[in-house]
């Protein structure tokens, strides 16, 4: 078993999707050039949805009302929003079991689902999309993009979105309303104790430790 990899991590609060998404760009060039260490980018965003090839090519369509931006990441269609943490990994994926991108996805999802437990929600995979699913009702989103194996972008919990804004969104394959917030499904979890279960887990899911623990 690797040592666990030292991991800086930034609690960045709420910030506009476009200004952490050009920080995104910044630090993966910085880590492919040995500058920085794996860096974890843990924060929420005003609300927009973001489009990924996926919906592109499949010509999903975003209801009005709702401000959108295109990505380059996996995936279709993500809301983030209020009640939503969002989580990017600006990590060099070279350790044990990280040989390609559906190992690394499954461990992003395990991460999630392990810090999930941790105070008391039972979550798991779903055979219809990747992310966190409970009791049927998707509640996360993983999706990466990629530059010789550092990556960018990453993983979503909705713990207490607004009531209808992310179920009223047509996923790829997926259903207006399958996508849910814990609090919808009567879970209550605030964003502080979220991000201490993610830290917590941060070791045993991805053999990763925060620098400042």
């Amino acid at each position: 078993m690797q040592p666990p990899r030292s991991v800086d991590v930034a609690r960045l609060g709420i910030s506009e999707y476009a200004k952490v998404e050009q920080e995104m760009r910044r630090l993966q060039n910085a880590r492919l050039a040995e500058k920085i260490p794996d860096t974890l980018l843990i924060v929420e965003h005003p609300e927009i949805v973001t489009i990924g090839p996926g919906a592109r090519r499949d010509g999903v369509i975003v209801p009005d009302g709702y401000p959108t931006t295109d990505v380059d990441r996996g995936g279709g269609i993500a809301w983030h929003g209020p009640g939503q943490l969002v989580v990017y990994p600006i990590f060099k994926w070279d350790l044990e079991g990280e040989e390609n991108v559906k190992r690394i996805t499954s461990k992003l999802e395990s991460w999630a689902i392990l810090a999930l437990a941790a105070r008391g929600i039972e979550a798991g995979t779903d055979e219809r999309m990747q992310g966190i699913w409970i009791e049927g009702a998707k509640v996360g989103s993983v999706g990466l993009a990629f530059k010789r194996w550092v990556s960018r972008h990453g993983f979503t919990i909705n713990y207490a979105t607004p009531k209808g804004r992310v179920e009223a969104l047509n996923g790829c394959g997926l259903t207006a309303g399958t996508t849910t917030s814990l609090n919808r499904l009567e879970y209550e979890l605030n964003r502080d104790e979220l991000i201490d279960a993610l830290l917590e887990k941060m070791p045993i899911a991805l053999n990763r430790i925060d620098a400042k623990s």
